[in-house]
């Protein structure tokens, strides 16, 4: 596989399935909002590190390999996103 067309398989399951799946959003609130909420930032913030790894350890001993790797980077980019917003 090329890396071009590992980028569009990428992109491919990012969409919905990853970023904003059916079953992680109840009454219009997702569930990182609402833990965000709860436990604040700094939690959330290590929480999603904590799952990053875990998608990244089992990225290949698990079906499906993109969608894993896609998880990883979308924990990833949602801490780079609100650690940008601090700096705002």
């Amino acid at each position: 596989m090329t890396l071009k067309e590992f980028r569009d398989e990428v992109r491919r399951v990012n969409e919905d399935s990853v970023n904003h799946p059916e079953h992680y959003n109840q009454g219009g609130i997702e569930c990182i909002d609402a833990m965000e909420s709860a436990f604040g930032e700094e939690s959330v913030i290590s929480f999603c590190l904590l799952n990053a790894f875990k998608y990244l350890w089992r990225a290949r001993e698990k079906d499906d390999f993109y969608s894993n790797i896609s998880k990883a980077i979308w924990y990833l980019e949602y801490i780079k996103e609100t650690e940008e917003e601090k700096d705002e």
